[in-house]
């Protein structure tokens, strides 16, 4: 198996803009969830390379989370888990979050705010995610 399939196995969804990829893996927990309760939970790992030429920060984020009803709820904030990660070409940056829904399926996508080592402001693209549980 190649490299790149062994990226697409572990991190099955992927966005790639301006040379920065973020690819997500997402879990389904069962320990944090209450299905009798209306509470499903699920952890995202989220992987952003940056294959341009200069080194870019991430300074916010804006995700869109939708439930299995159709109801969307809009996060927005400044960078991921209290880090605004500054990102050198050819490198990588990781983190993990998660995301509570009271139906037992949804989708995540979103976009971060970057700027690059010129002070150029740019969006790049969070791929959409399912969020699904147990069967």
């Amino acid at each position: 198996m190649s490299a790149f399939d062994t990226m697409a196995v572990l991190f099955p969804h992927e966005a790639a803009t301006r040379g920065i990829t973020v690819r997500v893996a997402v879990s389904y927990l069962a320990e944090q969830s209450a299905p009798a309760s209306g509470r499903w939970f699920w952890s995202y790992h989220i992987r952003l390379e940056n294959k341009s030429a200069k080194s870019v920060q991430l300074l916010s984020r804006h995700w869109r989370i939708t439930d299995g009803r159709g109801s969307v709820h809009e996060v927005r904030g400044e960078g991921v888990v209290g880090e605004m990660p500054l990102i050198a070409p050819a490198a990588s940056f990781d983190y993990v979050s998660g995301c509570p829904l009271s139906t037992p399926t949804g989708a995540m996508e979103g976009s971060y705010r970057m700027v690059d080592e010129d002070g150029g402001g740019f969006d790049i693209t969070i791929p959409r995610f399912p969020l699904v549980g147990p069967a």
